[in-house]
Order: structure tokens, then C-alpha cells, then sequence
């Protein structure tokens, strides 16, 4: 990626439901912890060990700190697209636009045609997609047939940055 960025998007895991539910989860297994190995009151009618509530908790808790470094980033450039979804990609993953066939931006229902927010496959030949929030994407075809969605929050920038370069194909 040497060369000029002409569009630019971080995204992060925002939505306060979300948030709500892990510190939920996280406030949950804190109490029932504390109960129960420094209390000394087992928690339910069949309560769990405690060195398995501490793994449970550990886990959920690695589950929430995730959640906070999670993050979707898209730069468009004369070169090319550059998406990195960390952790799962610690280095961009580029496509050339010689290698992209159409490239436009849609409105997308992230839950039936994707199952979701992350890194997904979509059914019945939906390709790929990496989104974070929202249900607006960049959409890519490929001219070997493959297709991949990138979620933005930007929809209006994105799509002037992809006619400014004259990549704008539906």
C-alpha cells in the first residue's frame, strides 16, 4: 500500500445491545464467582466446580476484551482495495482492480443473506463477507465469479471515492 489513499474507514463492534449483553454475561459470572469461591455459597441447584467457573469466566471475559479489538479496515486506492479484518487478518489483504469485474455499493440484510456480522459466508452463492455493523457493503465480483462484501459505514464517501477513480461497475 504505497501508493495514495483515496478512501479510508475503521470500523469497530459499536452497538450498545451487543456491549450490553457481554458485560451482562461478564457481571453475571462475576457475581456467581464471587459467591461461590469467596463466599463459599455454591450458586443454582447444580452448580458448577469451581475451577470450571473460573474458565467460564476467563473465557467469556477473552470473548468480551475480543470484541474490543475487533476491527474492519477498508482503504481504496488508484492500485487497488486493501481490507483487513484484525484479528483474523494482520496484514491487508489486497485485490487489484484488474482483477475485479464489477465493484458498487448496495444495501445488503446482513442476517439472512450473510447469517450475521464478522467474517461470513454467504448462502446460495453470496460469496464472502467481512462487516462490522450496518447493512450497506461494497460489493465485489471478481472476474473469476467470486464475490465479497465489505461492510462501511460510509456509503456515500465510498461510493464517490469508487467514481472519482472510474471503478464504480454494477
Amino acid at each position: 500500500m504505497k501508493d495514495e489513499i483515496v478512501f479510508s474507514e475503521t470500523q469497530r463492534f459499536k452497538q450498545w445491545w451487543l456491549w450490553v449483553i457481554l458485560i451482562g454475561i461478564n457481571a453475571l459470572l462475576f457475581f456467581t464467582f464471587f459467591r461461590q469461591v469467596i463466599g463459599g455459597q455454591p450458586v443454582g441447584e447444580r452448580p458448577m466446580s469451581n475451577p470450571e467457573l473460573f474458565i467460564m469466566m476467563s473465557l467469556v471475559m477473552l470473548i468480551t476484551i475480543s470484541f474490543y479489538f475487533f476491527r474492519l479496515e477498508t482503504r481504496i486506492s488508484k492500485e487497488g482495495i486493501y481490507v483487513r479484518f484484525f484479528p483474523f487478518h494482520f496484514s491487508f489483504r489486497s485485490y487489484s482492480w484488474s482483477e475485479i469485474s464489477k465493484s458498487y455499493v448496495r444495501d445488503y440484510k446482513p442476517i439472512p443473506e450473510y447469517g450475521g456480522w464478522g467474517v461470513r459466508t454467504g448462502l446460495f452463492g453470496k460469496g464472502k463477507a467481512f462487516n462490522v455493523s450496518g447493512n450497506k457493503g461494497l460489493q465485489l465480483q471478481f472476474n473469476d465469479g467470486r464475490k465479497l462484501l465489505i461492510g462501511t459505514n460510509e456509503a456515500v464517501e465510498l461510493t464517490e471515492a469508487l467514481k472519482k477513480l472510474k471503478h464504480y461497475k454494477e
